[in-house]
Parts: C-alpha cells; sequence; structure tokens
C-alpha cells in the first residue's frame, strides 16, 4: 500500500519536479497522488455512457489527461492543481471517445436491428407499425422497446454547416447559429458560484479549501476527499462540520449586508 504523502511532501515533490521534468519518479509519484481524481471523473462520465463503453479505457484516457495537467501545471499562479487538472482529465475522456467513435459500433447495430424489425411488422400488418407492434415481435417490454429507441436515435446527426436560411447580408444563417444549446450554463451563474465560492473559502486554509470546493463543487465523497488530501474519512468529516459552523456563525454576523 502506498504512503500517504504530507502537503510538505507533496509540494516539496511538485517543486522537484518542476526543476526536472525528466524525473520520472517524481512525475510516476504526483500520478499516483491524483489518481483517485481519475477514476472519480471516469465513473461520473460513464454513468451517462450507453452500455458497451468500457469504464477502464476512460479511466486510461484520464491517466494522459492528468499527465498532461502535471506537465503543464504552473505553481506559480496560485490555482490549487486539484481544480486545474480536472478539465484536462474530462477533455482527455471525451477525445477518447471520439477516437473510439462509439456511435457506430454501439449505436448502428441498434438502429439496423430496430429498423429491420419495423420492415417486418409492416410487411406482417400491411400497415406502418406502432411502437407496440414492433416491441412485441422484438420480444421487448415497453420501457425496453423505448430505450432501445431512444440510444438507436443517436446515430441520426445533423451537420451544423447546413444552411438554414439565406440572408441578403454576405453570411447565411446556418444551424449552428440557431442551435439552442439547452446544457449550456448561464455564464452570470457561473460568476455567481466563483463569487460565492470565495466569499465561503475566505480564511480558508488549503485543506479547509479544498474540502469545501470537492464536496460541493466537484461532489466527491468524504471518503474520496480523504483519498486525494490525505486524510481519514473521519477526520474530512470533522473538518468539514468544523468548517460549516464556522460559515453559519460568519454568515449570520453579516446578515445585515444583506438585507
Amino acid at each position: 500500500m502506498a504512503t500517504k504523502l504530507t502537503d510538505e511532501a507533496v509540494l516539496d515533490c511538485w517543486k522537484r519536479f518542476k526543476q526536472d521534468q525528466s524525473d520520472q519518479e517524481l512525475r510516476n509519484t504526483l500520478i499516483e497522488r491524483y489518481l483517485p481524481l481519475v477514476r472519480y471523473n471516469a465513473e461520473r462520465v460513464w454513468s451517462k455512457l450507453p452500455e458497451g463503453v468500457d469504464l477502464n479505457d476512460l479511466i486510461s484516457a484520464g491517466v494522459f489527461g492528468l499527465m498532461d495537467a502535471i506537465e503543464a501545471f504552473d505553481l506559480e499562479r496560485g490555482v490549487k492543481f486539484e481544480t486545474y487538472c480536472v478539465p484536462r482529465i474530462r477533455g482527455a475522456m471525451l477525445d477518447e471517445l471520439r477516437t473510439m467513435d462509439w456511435v457506430p459500433r454501439l449505436v448502428r447495430s441498434k438502429a439496423s436491428k430496430l429498423e429491420a424489425a419495423r420492415k417486418k411488422a409492416e410487411a406482417q400488418l400491411g400497415r406502418p407499425p406502432a411502437d407496440s407492434d414492433i416491441a412485441e415481435r422484438m420480444k421487448l417490454s415497453p420501457q425496453e422497446f423505448d430505450k432501445l429507441k431512444s440510444e438507436a436515435s443517436a446515430v441520426n446527426l445533423v451537420s451544423l454547416n447546413k444552411k438554414w436560411y439565406e440572408t441578403d447580408s454576405y453570411k447565411d444563417v446556418r444551424e449552428v447559429d440557431i442551435l439552442e444549446d439547452s446544457k449550456g450554463e448561464d455564464p452570470t451563474r457561473g460568476i455567481q458560484k466563483r463569487d460565492i465560492m470565495r466569499l465561503v473559502t475566505k480564511g480558508l486554509n488549503r485543506n479547509e479549501r479544498l474540502i469545501i470546493i470537492l464536496y460541493y463543487y466537484e461532489e466527491l465523497t468524504m471518503k474520496e476527499i480523504g483519498s486525494t488530501l490525505g486524510l481519514s474519512e473521519s477526520r474530512v468529516s470533522q473538518m468539514h462540520s468544523s468548517i460549516v459552523n464556522r460559515l453559519k456563525d460568519q454568515l449570520s454576523r453579516r446578515r445585515p449586508e444583506f438585507a
């Protein structure tokens, strides 16, 4: 079992690695330190994907993202590495999904089976079949059929460069110009979240700030935070309770400012 590094030892490791980035032993030490973040983010991405994607493939890609983050991280910027590396880890995983081209392999076969069942049902019934007709011939429950239909629909791709309509100007309006990003976050909410984070973490030490950020913003469990920081789960829970009580006291004293 690997020995947990103290904060001072981790900082010393970072400093020595940045002086000589060819030192593989130091790099491996840092990779081992932050590996729990890779697995946590891989599981979050994997949980939203259709069946057939290997979790270990995402973890492997995430490790490469972690390695790139370690190479590029600048100690002088004052940004916590745990916060800095997550977008790179997730980006590497998404790149791996694109490289794997999982949509054709997983979705196209389902779409083909669905279309074959539809044609067979239409030929037998002499009319366009209802979903229940197709599900019956595929021996699927309504819930299973709805899931299959939803997954198979991912095969339908639309070019974002497709012309939507012409204008009098030199530039036509295309699909990408009118497509609503329903998952996009309102930029004002991002600013508000950062302001709130600065407010609640003001006056906290490094470990206390990380506990708040990793628990409330990255949604890690107490156990995962303890593994990341080299602390026991009970110690993290104890520190979290202490931080929350202090924040409640601070906010209650500042209540008149927000009235």
